[in-house]
């Protein structure tokens, strides 16, 4: 199968372009236009001239983005985010939709994020939207995305938990207080955390790409949620390090503003019920073991 991915040197991406790979799937990755005045987002022009006009791209996998957590949201930031999610996806889709062939399968990122801060409200793919900056990047960028199915394309939306990695991303900055015994809970711990380990979710979009009855959100996370209590303790178990400091919320709100609010205080206790009922079966459904394969592999 042709594959052609966009942000394919993230966290996600080179995960996925490795598995992809492996699989024998012949992978092309869409590179940013940073020619000069140039108000293209995407370099396309250079995709097709070695291909054969009759092997088409069968999947599109779009991951690009500003990174969210990177920093406190101020106007501007916040502009750039949304914009790089977007604008970058209404281009990519027009793009495709010129194509002699456009691509069975559109496949995108999207976030938990669209569902707010819930509580203890169970979350479904059938649950509505919340509130706040994410929901309405993540509205915005699903309602892109699903534009791609005016070309015939399967669209998939693929609503991403906290990622575990052992090469990065929330993991890598929560360790080293850790690991020098200064973590605990944000706040009483409350907040439901859903995670999904980078072995799962390379392994859901491969199940995606392959399985038709899939289409619109899927939320690729694990299905044991869990609060940031039991997340801490369990993390400062297989570190072997005590977790007695809690952070306050109010110093949070202090250093990252609005963000500190969505991304570290809210509560989002949702669970795959999409990828369940389509059979697929996770690897790593246990905080304990996802933690030591990240930490010491």
């Amino acid at each position: 199968m042709r594959i052609l991915i966009s942000g394919a040197t993230g966290l996600v991406g080179s995960a996925l372009v490795e598995s992809l790979h492996s699989k024998g799937h012949t992978i092309r990755c869409l590179q940013r236009n940073k020619k000069p005045g140039s108000t293209s987002i995407w370099k396309t022009d250079d995709l097709f001239p070695s291909l054969d006009s009759n092997e088409p791209f069968d999947t599109v996998i779009h991951l690009a983005g500003e990174n969210v957590a990177d920093g406190r949201w101020s106007n501007s930031r916040k502009r750039r985010i949304m914009s790089s999610r977007v604008d970058g996806t209404r281009e990519l889709v027009e793009y495709l939709s010129t194509l002699p062939q456009p691509p069975k399968t559109f496949i995108s990122a999207s976030a938990i994020g669209y569902y707010g801060d819930r509580g203890n409200e169970l979350l479904t793919e059938q649950s509505g939207q919340g509130f706040g900056f994410l929901k309405d990047v993540c509205k915005c960028w699903e309602a892109e995305a699903k534009k791609a199915s005016q070309s015939g394309a399967r669209v998939v939306l693929l609503r991403f938990g906290m990622v575990l990695s052992p090469k990065g991303g929330a993991l890598a900055k929560m360790l080293p207080p850790f690991k020098a015994g200064v973590g605990g809970t944000i706040g009483k711990g409350k907040q439901f955390m859903s995670w999904i380990s980078i072995r799962d979710l390379v392994e859901i979009v491969d199940f995606a790409i392959n399985t038709e009855s899939i289409n619109g959100p899927v939320n690729v996370v694990s299905p044991t949620p869990l609060t940031n209590k039991e997340f801490t303790q369990t993390l400062a178990d297989v570190l072997k390090k005590p977790a007695r400091l809690p952070v306050p919320p109010f110093a949070l709100r202090l250093l990252f503003g609005e963000m500190a609010n969505e991304m570290l205080l809210a509560s989002s206790r949702v669970i795959p019920e999409k990828l369940l009922k389509s059979g697929y079966t996770f690897r790593d459904k246990d905080l304990k073991n996802t933690l030591e394969y990240c930490v010491y592999s």
